[in-house]
């Protein structure tokens, strides 16, 4: 599995990148209306200004109760042409920048992504999902996503996934 960052098909993906606004914790989207719901996750559905048909995202919001007003979004959604599915986290604006977002199932390392912007409510790490990563989140127990804060400290937020591969399968 690879985890590559977005930048070489930043301009084949340009009407998402529209979408990385409105789907930001607090935003319409996460806001949007909850079209069903499977386990730990939500496919959530909206229509984005200037769009022209509405767009739902898998989802799941997790907190660290360790830490005040520190949470991690992650989105799983369908490119504009279909053809190719997005894995977008959201993280806390206090996040590093440099060391980017880290991920393990169950454990196990699947890679790195950068962090290709940054915006008011947090900072936007993007990945096409090849056939392994959708197979390995689909039989896993556990994501956890790692972001740093310092170059020391290391903040993972582990995510169930229970209900990702009937939510995936439901994403129009």
């Amino acid at each position: 599995m690879r985890i590559l960052p977005l930048f070489p098909r930043l301009f084949t993906l340009a009407p998402l990148l529209l979408l990385a606004i409105v789907a930001l914790p607090g935003s319409a989207f996460a806001q949007g209306a909850v079209r069903s719901v499977h386990q730990e996750w939500q496919i959530r559905c909206d229509t984005p200004p200037g769009a022209q048909a509405e767009q739902c995202a898998l989802m799941q919001t997790v907190v660290d109760e360790t830490r005040a007003n520190v949470s991690l979004t992650v989105l799983v959604l369908k490119t504009a042409d279909h053809k190719s599915t997005m894995l977008r986290v959201v993280a806390p604006l206090s996040v590093l920048l440099p060391s980017g977002l880290g991920l393990k199932i169950d454990n196990k390392d699947v890679g790195r992504a950068g962090f290709v912007r940054c915006l008011p409510n947090g900072c936007i790490a993007e990945v096409i999902m090849d056939d392994n990563l959708i197979k390995q989140m689909r039989t896993g127990t556990t994501a956890t996503f790692i972001i740093f804060q310092t170059p020391e400290e290391g903040i993972g937020f582990p995510l169930s996934l229970k209900g990702f591969g009937e939510g995936f399968d439901k994403l129009p």
